[in-house]
């Protein structure tokens, strides 16, 4: 392997070795194979440009042009023109991806799905990096500046990541730099002759010198162990810096406002409460008369950090056929089973699947998997609700306040995951909730209390205009100020019922939507909602409405209160367009006074699309990335043939008249084995004669290119007046072409040949003379189909010509009899 593909190999290498902090931001890390492809056939593109070779600038151009092809095969080949050449549909398919990603980013925590919008901006980011570093480590051979764009690439990974293995991937990516900086000095030194590799020493004998790569490599070693160590000293730290945080939490604000972090991973509820015109995203039919209780949920949100609450790394499974039973809810409870047929609209692209809890069965088609501990539905493989229709089988759990409040003690794993409070927490928000639940005598009772005070009791207000807060105090200042909306008060419910040791985590989804006419319920943006969820031992999570003004009331916490007698309840909160529409929905066709989901079976079907509509498999996309590569790099190859031809043979031409050719065997103008045009080796006289024919065959192919075909019965000078006379060139030009012929008259015939100096200016001399006479028809030809090009196939066509007699010469000496061995 030469010097230059082993550092395009380090390059791409230590790109892949950086990116590599990226695996703990999403799952699955499918991606790393991918980009890992597409950035090998990116660095294979340099590597074959520069052994064209072509100029610097217009091997990055050609790497850049490779790379947005392959990036359309793989994201936009449905609006490429014939699947590879991105026009403005691609582009703007591309925009609205990286648009969607960005959102996805600002929505989800860590690890984030794999949606197509995160899929494009991590692998574009690693080629897009892979290709910086290739070209300032490979193409402008200055390997040094090449470690930014990998910081770059490193920088971003760690700042969003906050895993305890942060250290092993700084190791990676650092390791990755300097095996890039050792084969970058190695090619420098390999330039000067043989890279010195150390004496060997015997026993006893003193140490001779250090070969400089080892060198090198010590001290790289030795500067990653100092750069893990220092760390881990108890050194004086700068606080307040550059790159200190605010607080502990995430989130837009800067932390001046008086309430908690509203960032969760699914849904900005603070951006869909305050759009200016809300929108139905969601449309359902039930068989259940009581939609005050149809919340929709997303996600449960159960780890929480002092701040802000996210969801636990839960290992999610295949959808089963019929889900098990909710965790903690015994037998003796009243249920009801409620069938809910859901559409989502076009547009709303929600990963996870929005449905009543807890869900015993689903029907939906598409890539989806299961998470267990939240009973919720995530899409996989870029899959979401677009669009989607499905059916819900769910429970209506009917618990009455006595079974809640002679609830039994959580179970030990329950009670330990789900009533963490980190020391961050301020005191004051355990003491408040001391002071809230004062009196009470169970669990029950507390959560009631809680619920209480801040939706009745406590004076606070429901206000969506609140600037978002950070830090361990956010939640001490929301007590304080009073004001949120239900991401706040949900969080704050939730935190203090953990610091009473009730299990409690925060669910993330849609409060009941409104009635229409037809029968169905529409779900807008403004319905988008967040409430605690309380853990009671034969029962299990139970939900409970601290915000006011928001959602229902659950019966089991109002007073006097059986699950026989229910009381009149609220109503369930409406969207902006609340008031029930006068006119059939435009969805469906379903009549005003069939409410019943039978009876509505054919207003939402099942969304009819195949199973396996989250995308391609990755084997299908590899076929198709190789075969566009192929359809681009095909009509190519003439070109690329004839450049590489070209350089080869004025390359040879200047070393010969430069440094003076060695006697012995002769490559010839491809690099191959010695071919003097057919003229044998002891007639050429010495190693120039290869040479000066390599140039004079050059000569005679940019000829042809530009149309003037070569005649091989002429001798060496008439072949050169030939080409004169139909090239009408004039004298000065005519002179650099009969040098050339005499140049090959001389090695060829002469008792001691010798190089001519200066070959390779005259043939540069001779195309820019031809290439002004001709049109730009002829140009571009000469250029991107060269004639002389037929050569490769006439060398491919000797060199099988020439294997099939070595080979059969070999087959029949192993089988020929010696000389004088009898037979039988």
């Amino acid at each position: 392997m030469s010097g230059r593909a082993r550092l395009t190999l380090c390059s791409a290498a230590a790109t892949l070795m950086a990116s590599c902090a990226l695996l703990p931001l999403v799952e699955p890390a499918t991606w790393l194979l991918q980009a890992a492809f597409l950035l090998a056939i990116q660095s294979g593109v340099g590597v074959a440009t520069r052994r064209v070779p072509l100029a610097r600038p217009l091997t990055v151009a050609v790497q850049a042009l490779v790379t947005l092809v392959l990036l359309t095969l793989v994201f936009a080949r449905e609006y490429a023109f014939a699947g590879v050449v991105p026009g403005p549909e691609a582009f703007r398919h591309f925009g609205d991806l990286l648009q969607t990603g960005a959102d996805d980013v600002g929505r989800y925590a860590i690890p984030a799905p794999l949606s197509d919008g995160i899929r494009l901006m991590v692998i574009g980011g690693v080629l897009v990096i892979g290709l910086a570093v290739d070209t300032l480590a490979v193409t402008y051979r200055n390997a040094a500046p090449a470690g930014l764009p990998l910081l770059a690439l490193y920088s971003v990974a760690a700042g969003l990541s906050d895993g305890a293995a942060d250290w092993l991937w700084f190791l990676v990516a650092a390791a990755g730099y300097l095996l890039l900086l050792l084969a970058e000095g190695r090619e420098r030194l390999s330039q000067w002759g043989r890279v010195f590799g150390g004496a060997p020493r015997g026993p006893g004998e003193q140490p001779g010198p250090v070969a400089p790569v080892r060198t090198g490599r010590r001290i790289g070693v030795a500067a990653l162990g100092v750069a893990l160590v220092v760390p881990l000293l108890p050194l004086p730290a700068i606080q307040g810096g550059l790159l200190d945080g605010a607080g502990a939490g995430v989130g837009a604000g800067n932390g001046s406002g008086g309430t908690i972090s509203a960032v969760n991973p699914l849904v900005s509820l603070r951006d869909s409460l305050n759009v200016d015109e809300d929108r139905t995203v969601l449309t359902l039919r039930t068989n259940t008369s009581n939609i005050s209780d149809m919340y929709l949920r997303i996600v449960s949100l159960d780890d929480f950090d002092g701040t802000t609450w996210k969801p636990s790394k839960r290992h999610i499974v295949a959808v089963p056929d019929d889900f098990p039973s909710p965790t903690g809810l015994g037998a003796t409870v009243k249920r009801t089973e409620v069938t809910t047929r859901i559409a989502a609209a076009e547009g709303y692209s929600q990963d996870w699947l929005p449905m009543p809890y807890p869900p015993s069965g689903v029907q939906i088609n598409g890539n989806w998997r299961y998470e267990p501990v939240g009973m919720t539905l995530v899409g996989d493989h870029g899959q979401n609700t677009s669009g989607k229709t499905y059916q819900v089988t769910s429970l209506d759990v009917q618990p009455t306040a006595e079974q809640l409040a002679s609830a039994p003690k959580p179970p030990g794993s329950i009670e330990r995951d789900f009533t963490k409070v980190p020391d961050s927490l301020p005191t004051v928000v355990a003491q408040r909730a001391e002071e809230i639940t004062k009196g009470a005598t169970s669990d029950y009772e507390k959560a009631v209390k809680l619920q209480d005070y801040f939706a009745v009791t406590g004076g606070f207000e429901y206000d969506t205009e609140v600037e978002v807060g950070s830090g361990p105090g956010a939640i001490a200042r929301f007590l304080r100020d009073k004001q949120g909306f239900c991401v706040h008060f949900s969080f704050a419910m939730a935190a203090m019922a953990r610091t009473l040791g009730i299990p409690a985590r925060v669910a993330v989804g849609f409060a009941p939507g409104s009635p229409q006419a037809d029968g169905s319920v529409a779900v807008g943006l403004k319905d988008a909602h967040a409430w605690p969820e309380l853990y009671f031992e034969g029962v299990g999570w139970t939900r409970f409405e601290p915000t006011p003004t928001r959602g229902t009331t659950p019966t089991y916490t109002l007073p006097e209160t059986s699950g026989d007698a229910l009381p009149e309840l609220p109503q369930a909160t409406r969207s902006a367009d609340a008031a029930p529409s006068t006119e059939p929905s435009a969805s469906t066709s379903c009549s005003a006074d069939d409410k019943k989901l039978e009876g509505c079976a054919g207003a939402l079907p099942l969304d009819p699309t195949e199973q396996d509509g989250g995308g391609a498999p990755w084997y299908q996309l590899a076929g198709w990335t190789l075969l566009g590569f192929s359809a681009l790099a095909v009509p190519l190859l003439p070109m690329l043939w004839r450049l590489r031809r070209r350089s080869v043979r004025l390359a040879s031409a200047q070393h010969s008249a430069a440094a003076g050719a060695p006697p012995g065997r002769q490559p010839d103008d491809s690099g191959g084995p010695a071919v003097l045009l057919d003229v044998p080796p002891h007639e050429a006289g010495t190693a120039a004669a290869g040479h000066v024919l390599a140039v004079w065959r050059e000569l005679t192919d940019t000829a042809w290119d530009y149309g003037i075909e070569p005649d091989e019965a002429l001798t060496p000078r008439r072949a050169a007046a030939r080409i004169v006379r139909i090239g009408e060139l004039d004298d000065t030009v005519a002179r650099s072409v009969h040098r050339v012929a005499g140049a090959v008259e001389q090695v060829l015939y002469a008792p001691e040949p010798r190089a001519e100096t200066g070959l390779a200016d005259e043939v540069r001399a001779v195309r820019a003379a031809l290439r002004e006479r001709v049109g730009w028809r002829t140009r571009v030809r000469a250029v991107v189909a060269p004639r002389s090009a037929i050569r490769a196939v006439w060398d491919l066509s000797d060199r099988w010509t020439a294997l099939k007699a070595s080979w059969t010469a070999r087959l029949t000496a192993l089988v020929r009899r010696p000389s004088g061995q009898q037979s039988g």
